[in-house]
This record gives C-alpha cells, structure tokens and sequence, in this order.
C-alpha cells in the first residue's frame, strides 16, 4: 500500500502568500537638484495641456493629476503630514 505524505498547509490569504518587500523611507533617498520645480511645473503643464479638451473625462483627469502633482511638488517628501503639522488641529499629526 502506498502512504501518502500531507503536504504542507499553504497560507490561504494573499497577504501572507507575498514575499516581505524591503521599503526605504523617502529619506534615504539622495533628493534631485530642483524636484519639486520639475514636478509642480508637470502639475500645471497637466492641467493647461487638458482644460480645453471637450472630453469630460480627460479635463477630470488632467485636473486630478495636476492638482496632485502641486500638492505633491508644496508638500515636498514629508507629504501632507509636514502640511498639516501647522494647522491649528494638526499638532497632533506625528
């Protein structure tokens, strides 16, 4: 008689199925002279290239793109948080 061996139980959530990503923290990264022109110049060149187009959804998408590409370039690599640590509620923001 042959013995069947059990394999081995595999994890049934796709998170535990991924391998673990190494992650960097945007401040380990060496900055660009001038990153936050070239990104807030992309963001306004987003916007102007598609606010007279007559499609709804490409003047949607040209101002969702270029509205995030400012905040980003005003934000600078802190993101939102370096923004709203001075507002008068955001002293509580880590």
């Amino acid at each position: 008689m042959v013995q069947r061996t059990r394999r081995a139980e595999q994890p049934s959530t796709p998170a535990a199925i991924k391998p673990a990503r190494k992650t960097r923290k945007p401040q380990e990264r060496s900055g660009v002279p001038g990153e936050h022109w070239w990104v807030l110049g992309a963001g306004i060149a987003a916007w102007a290239l598609t606010r007279k187009s007559p499609s709804f959804l490409l003047r949607s998408a040209g101002l969702l793109a270029g509205s995030a590409l400012v905040g980003r370039a005003a934000s600078g690599r802190d993101g939102l948080s370096k923004v709203l640590r001075v507002t008068p509620l955001g002293g509580r923001v880590k």
